[in-house]
């Protein structure tokens, strides 16, 4: 029986990055890794990530920075911090490890983690994701899945209902 990983434990600083994988591929297991804001996480987010898990052994979360959220999404998000993000993702039995990253694309972040399979959300295709993270991941040997998501379910569709 192994012994659980601390909550706190499963949110890797991004230079704590390539030991950690390294560590996962001497142990032969499969990384499936994702990334995003998760600024309000809601079914959408946790059917997701329970379907890109099932994918490989270990799921790692590269989560948007607050700074990179600001300049995807506009001045008034996110509306929970980075730190509060990556602790509620961690908190998810399916997310074996969060990493924020600062970049606006998750080029950096994808060449650390060097991901068996790389995941994206039923909002995209395979033609639509940003096609330079497509590049990097088929050039590592890696290959990049869409998941389908839940229809209606994402945080822009939940603030709008809070406005209205």
């Amino acid at each position: 029986m192994t012994t659980p990983v601390s909550l706190f434990e499963k949110i890797i600083a991004i230079e704590n990055l390539p030991v950690w994988r390294e560590n996962l591929r001497k142990q032969g297991r499969v990384l499936v890794v994702t990334n995003g804001c998760f600024d309000i996480l809601h079914a959408g987010h946790v059917a997701y990530l329970h379907a890109a898990r099932r994918l490989g052994d270990c799921l790692l979360v590269g989560l948007n920075s607050d700074s990179s959220v600001r300049a995807l999404k506009g001045h008034d998000r996110p509306l929970n911090p980075e730190q509060d993000r990556a602790l509620v993702l961690a908190g998810l039995a399916d997310v074996d490890a969060v990493c924020i990253f600062n970049e606006i694309n998750a080029l950096r972040f994808l060449s650390i983690a060097q991901p068996d399979i790389y995941v994206k959300g039923g909002d995209y295709t395979i033609d639509t994701i940003n096609q330079d993270e497509r590049r990097l991941i088929e050039k590592m040997g890696g290959r990049v899945q869409v998941l389908p998501g839940l229809p209606g379910r994402s945080t822009s569709v939940i603030l709008q209902k809070l406005i209205e």
